[in-house]
């Protein structure tokens, strides 16, 4: 059974995206991995929230000033598609909605559809 989440940070970000649906944080690289409906729409790391983003809804992000999620990997930077919600969006649960939502479209365009399936071939 997995322990209960008592990070205060993580409890607050999972309300914040609570109005996409029931939040799951999960211990992930020494931070955090939110989800919603098994998708990720979320990560935290250094204590900081940051939300999936794509190159459809990365204007948005870069006109709002959001800063991107870089770590180093073999001594280089490495982006990922993920950036901070403005300031403001951390005070309240309607002031995160639409980044939440902006987070979740990214999710959704992730998803790689199912394979298709070759049609049974039909005996002679």
């Amino acid at each position: 059974m997995p322990k209960p989440i008592t990070d205060p940070f993580v409890l607050h970000a999972c309300e914040l995206l609570s109005c996409l649906g029931p939040c799951v944080a999960k211990r992930m690289f020494g931070g955090w991995g939110i989800s919603v409906d098994g998708m990720n729409v979320a990560l935290i790391a250094w204590d900081t929230l940051y939300l999936k983003t794509n190159a459809d809804t990365e204007p948005t992000w870069l006109a709002a000033g959001c800063e991107p999620f870089i770590y180093e990997a073999k001594g280089k930077p490495m982006k990922l598609n993920y950036r901070t919600p403005p300031a403001e969006a951390l005070e309240s649960l309607a002031l995160m909605a639409p980044w939440a939502r902006l987070a979740m479209a990214a999710a959704v365009a992730a998803r790689k559809p199912a394979p298709r399936r070759k049609p049974a071939s039909r005996p002679k």
